[in-house]
């Protein structure tokens, strides 16, 4: 599935999503990159049984990791890097092998150094996560 530009810079849109693709923990994971628009991001997983924990549901390490990703692409997709300080995530419900996991992030306020975020992960129309997270911004993406 080819991801969709929803208003950024075609230069950007294309670095960010061969930046994504080359990314060896999202490769792991399995993301797949599903949309980018200013501020905003959207991933998803299909879930396999490397994601389960051992009483066979998704790991929420997984949901956690997912969403960070989307928050933190939500922040590149505004041209800027950030490293992830601090994150709040509220497990609401279970994942299972096979699902298809949508996760989608976006930029609450970019300040001078910190980015504060936000992103939910669903299955289907049920919500198995919500999450805040602060970012501390490291440089201006050409840097």
């Amino acid at each position: 599935m080819n991801a969709v530009n929803a208003g950024l810079d075609e230069k950007l849109f294309d670095y960010l999503q061969k930046s994504i693709k080359e990314t060896a923990f999202y490769n792991l994971l399995g993301l797949e990159l599903q949309l980018l628009a200013p501020g905003y991001a959207e991933f998803r997983v299909i879930s396999t049984s490397q994601h389960t924990n051992s009483i066979g549901l998704i790991h929420g390490g997984l949901i956690i990791s997912v969403v960070d990703a989307t928050m933190g692409n939500a922040i590149r997709s505004l041209g800027m890097k950030g490293a992830t300080v601090d994150i709040s995530t509220s497990l609401m419900s279970t994942a299972r092998l096979g699902d298809t996991i949508v996760a989608r992030g976006k930029v609450l306020k970019a300040g001078k150094n910190l980015i504060f975020t936000e992103g939910q992960v669903y299955v289907g129309d049920i919500l198995v996560a919500d999450c805040k997270a602060t970012f501390y911004k490291i440089s201006d993406q050409n840097n």
